[in-house]
């Protein structure tokens, strides 16, 4: 089943967001050679494709696991909460409608 992660950042995460990174977004690779990963991202403070001094918000993913407990597992192991990027995270489970 699909689950959508939601992280919120911290104040001031910006730089330990930019140090774990790579952790993160290997992380994330994982899943997605294992064609778990429907879509993830960062979620900018300012309305711009670019990223800005401002830093982010947080990040979405949308990924599949066997439960929500797993779900909960795998975040709660990430860079980004380890690390203190996020603030707080939550995993809801999700039903893809579209596309």
């Amino acid at each position: 089943m699909l689950y959508v992660i939601l992280g919120k950042d911290a104040p001031g995460a910006l730089q330990v967001r930019k140090r774990v990174r790579s952790l993160h977004l290997a992380r994330i690779g994982e899943l997605a050679a294992a064609g778990r990963v429907a879509i993830a991202g960062p979620c900018p403070v300012e309305d711009s494709p670019e990223p800005s001094p401002a830093g982010f918000s947080g990040s979405v993913i949308i990924a599949e696991f066997d439960s929500l407990e797993a779900a909960r597992e795998w975040i709660a192991g990430d860079p980004y909460v380890t690390d203190g990027v996020f603030e707080s995270w939550e995993v809801r489970p999700f039903i893809r409608v579209l596309p």
